[in-house]
């Protein structure tokens, strides 16, 4: 029987999960990526110009967005947006930011910090490889984006591949960042992730020490997140080797003893994880794509689960293929934010079009009332 796959398509792939013997188990796929009202082009790729992995802040109003990103793969940082109406459309920055951020490289990562006494701070961290390893944040804001300021490197004992992949603020009000790297700092294996703390919004962290080393593999691009009691720390880590599944681990001491890494469910295998909970408590994680025989694997996807999905090692509840790669793997490093009224806006760099136009940075728009709905038929 011949099946006609519409825009909005539910597909069921066959997976193979380790929970202590491989068994096959039909995992469900909302297909949205053919939906281009969802989508919308923040920057256009050209045949000259590779726009690439972008992240995203949402301000308290729920609707203020900050987008930072990079030219070329890992290359230069410089680009910023705003989205003042939730993603909808955008206002390039570029201009009222300090000329030297054009001088940083690689990925370059927003946050928001608030220290505890209140001072709101917005930071723009890169990484400047051959230079200072992770400078200090890059730029930095103290009212609200719009003004900006250049800020000193940390040093050479904060040298890495990447900035921040994430940051969580602790019980304390201090805030915990994580990153990854190699020897020295070099983008080779083997990969650790590390961690360091500040306790003071920002303005200075504390030394940084390895949490997840795991022979064998490579763990990288680390992204912390909550336990729905907030009495839980869960990290979910790339794993660079690409030969199983992604790497997590959990801390009950706001993190200062990790667990083991161990294997991620078969469905959150994929590359520089970001996520939200939605209203009714699930988690959306996006990602690139890197699950076993995935017929997704390089295409941009969310994971929909629980949080108990996670901690029990179980396969979760569907995925959503979120938009096409027309360049393979070379997608992801998304930013992900949660609207008040249920909308989840999902921002990556992608191939968007099969032609000679490069990448692009695309943030697609959905609800899980949606998604919940095809999955029902």
């Amino acid at each position: 029987m011949k099946y006609i796959i519409t825009l909005v398509s539910i597909l069921c792939i066959v997976c193979t999960l380790s929970t202590g013997a491989e068994e096959l188990v039909k995992f469900p796929l909302v297909d949205l990526s053919n939906d281009t009202k969802r989508h919308v082009i923040i920057v256009e790729g050209t045949p000259e110009i590779y726009q690439g992995h972008p992240t995203t802040v949402l301000m308290p109003d729920g609707k203020t967005i900050f987008a930072v990103w990079c030219i070329k793969h890992g290359g230069k940082a410089g680009p910023m947006a705003r989205s003042d109406d939730g993603g909808k459309t955008w206002t390039r920055l570029d201009d009222q930011l300090p000329p030297g951020f054009t001088k940083h490289e690689n990925c370059p990562s927003i946050y928001r910090t608030v220290d505890q006494q209140g001072k709101e701070r917005l930071w723009v961290f890169s990484a400047w490889i051959g230079r200072f390893g992770m400078p200090m944040p890059n730029i930095m804001s103290e009212d609200g984006g719009k003004t900006w300021k250049e800020m000193p490197p940390l040093g050479k004992k904060f040298r890495c591949v990447m900035t921040f992949s994430s940051m969580i603020r602790l019980k304390d009000g201090s805030y915990l960042g994580l990153y990854h790297r190699g020897p020295e700092g070099a983008d080779r294996a083997p990969l650790e992730v590390l961690q360091t703390v500040t306790r003071d919004g920002g303005l200075t962290w504390s030394d940084p020490c390895v949490i997840a080393k795991v022979e064998g593999k490579n763990p990288c691009e680390p992204f912390v997140f909550r336990s729905p009691d907030g009495g839980e720390l869960c990290t979910l880590m790339r794993e660079n080797t690409h030969k199983g599944n992604s790497l997590m681990m959990f801390s009950n001491d706001e993190g200062t003893k990790w667990s083991k890494p161990v294997d991620t469910p078969w469905g959150l295998s994929g590359d520089r994880h970001m996520g939200v909970y939605s209203k009714d408590g699930r988690l959306v994680i996006a990602f690139r794509d890197q699950a076993p025989k995935s017929p997704t694997k390089g295409h941009f996807v969310a994971w929909v689960g629980t949080y108990d999905d996670i901690k029990q090692g179980k396969s979760g509840q569907y995925r959503v293929k979120l938009l096409h790669s027309y360049a393979g793997g070379d997608c992801g490093y998304p930013g992900v934010e949660s609207l008040p009224d249920g909308t989840i806006v999902a921002t990556t760099y992608i191939k968007y079009w099969n032609d000679k136009r490069k990448h692009s940075v695309v943030c697609t728009r959905f609800k899980l009332a949606e998604t919940d709905a095809q999955l029902g038929k």
